[in-house]
């Protein structure tokens, strides 16, 4: 099928639109932006910049993607965004490219962009995320995948949230989110397992028991981390989503918000 593009729309003719994308009315689109088969960009909204979107995805009214970062260090620098495919990005979302020369922002496939959304210069989203309303991603925050982050949270710069965890709605989060955690407050804490979304992820009751074991090492028994670790390793069984839980805390840089 052909492409639609709406009359009033304003598409610039170097735009790399696949088949059957649609434009709608007053949309922009500009030089240097590809568009996969299948997506649909309502009116008002505007592609800029160098941004790639996948097939399938649904773009509404007034969001804005591809715009210069709102980063004081940004001189002009070729930057791009990357978004997968499957993605739902509601009104009034703003994505921005990354700072430097030559990086990114990526957003992954399958993932749910709340309205009135910000991701800035240089984040990374992984898979099947929700990021519900007025959820705000500073520069360089790396979200994971399967993460649901709730309305009206702020996550400080360079902080990331780990697979299958949760936060609360108007969290602040300042060091970053272990998997599987359900987290909240200001500045958000470790309040316990996503149960709810594990089970939806279909993990065993087996598995879902050495997480919440590995929980109560970790983040509410009197242990260091090392500690915790030395106990987890001994005493539980090994499996890839204690390891992974293992590494994540291991790697921060910021600190895990416990």
């Amino acid at each position: 099928m052909s492409v639609k593009i709406h009359p009033t729309a304003i598409v610039h003719p170097e735009a790399q639109l696949d088949e059957n994308v649609e434009i709608g009315p007053y949309a922009v689109v500009d030089r240097n932006v590809k568009i996969g088969k299948d997506t649909c960009i309502e009116g008002f909204a505007q592609i800029l910049g160098h941004t790639q979107i996948g097939k399938n995805c649904h773009i509404f009214s007034y969001a804005v993607i591809g715009s210069i970062p709102q980063d004081l260090k940004y001189k002009g620098e070729k930057s791009f965004v990357v978004i997968g495919d499957n993605n739902t990005i509601r009104e009034f979302v703003t994505i921005n490219p990354g700072t430097e020369k030559n990086s990114f922002t990526i957003v992954g496939n399958n993932n749910l962009i709340m309205a009135y959304s910000h991701i800035a210069h240089n984040c990374k989203i992984g898979d099947n995320n929700i990021l519900a309303n007025v959820a705000t991603l500073a520069g360089h925050v790396e979200i994971k995948d399967r993460v649901v982050i709730g309305g009206l949270v702020a996550i400080h710069q360079f902080c990331r949230v780990g697979s299958l965890s949760i936060i609360g709605g108007c969290s602040k989060v300042v060091q970053d989110i272990p998997p599987y955690s359900l987290c909240d407050g200001h500045p958000a804490k470790v309040r316990g397992v996503n149960i709810v979304g594990l089970k939806r992820a279909g993990f065993s009751k087996e598995k879902i028991e050495i997480i919440r074991k590995s929980y109560k090492i970790i983040f509410f028994e009197n242990h260091t981390f090392s500690v915790a670790r030395q106990i987890i390793l001994k005493e539980l069984s090994s499996s890839e989503e204690v390891n992974k839980l293992l590494d994540f805390i291991s790697s921060s840089k910021r600190g895990i918000a416990r």
